[in-house]
């Protein structure tokens, strides 16, 4: 799936898509889009806290305060750097990402086929 998805982005690199410039991230269906694929995450990293062999709440909150202090630091560390250099880079930020979910999706592929 990472390998698909990172061969569209590089395709789309390459073609001339003037669809790009109609998103909209105010839009009602996006953001609600966007809403359902944030639960869907949530819902995983709930799932996988239920599973925790002790069961009692403090072992759960150091883990989510970690992982909430975490998330916050980068998304304002990503924010910041998009900012100052998102104009220079956007050309070929696309091509990286894809190149980048690739090589991660052939990395797990390896992991879980070629024995240790």
């Amino acid at each position: 799936l990472l390998s698909f998805l990172g061969g569209k982005m590089i395709y789309e690199h390459f073609t001339n898509n003037d669809c790009n410039k109609n998103f909209n991230p105010t839009n009602l269906l996006v953001i609600i889009t966007l809403s359902v694929a944030t639960s869907i995450d949530a819902l995983a990293v709930g799932i996988s806290f239920a599973c925790l062999e002790a069961y009692d709440i403090l072992s759960i909150l150091s883990p989510v305060f970690i992982i909430g202090i975490v998330a916050f630091l980068f998304s304002i560390i990503g924010s910041i750097i998009g900012a100052t250099i998102g104009n220079k880079v956007r050309i070929h930020a696309e091509l990286f990402g894809g190149i980048l979910l690739i090589a991660i999706g052939l990395k797990i592929l390896l992991e879980h086929t070629v024995a240790n």
